[in-house]
C-alpha cells in the first residue's frame, strides 16, 4: 500500500533522506508518486508532524 504526504506537512524534507525508493517530491507540500512507493512505510515513521499516511 502506498503512503500520501497531508496538508500537515511543514517540508522540513526528513521524508526525502528516508525514503529509499526515491519516490518523495519537493513542492509546497512534499507528494509521494504512488506508482513508486514501496509502501515500506520508513518516511511515516521519519515524519515529526505526522502529516504521511497510509493512502
Amino acid at each position: 500500500m502506498a503512503y500520501k504526504i497531508t496538508d500537515s506537512c511543514v517540508a522540513c524534507g526528513t521524508c526525502i533522506d528516508q525514503c529509499p525508493v526515491g519516490a518523495i517530491s519537493e513542492g509546497d507540500i512534499y507528494k509521494i508518486d504512488p506508482n513508486t512507493c514501496a509502501g515500506c512505510g520508513t518516511c511515516a515513521d521519519a515524519c515529526p508532524t505526522g502529516a504521511i499516511v497510509e493512502e
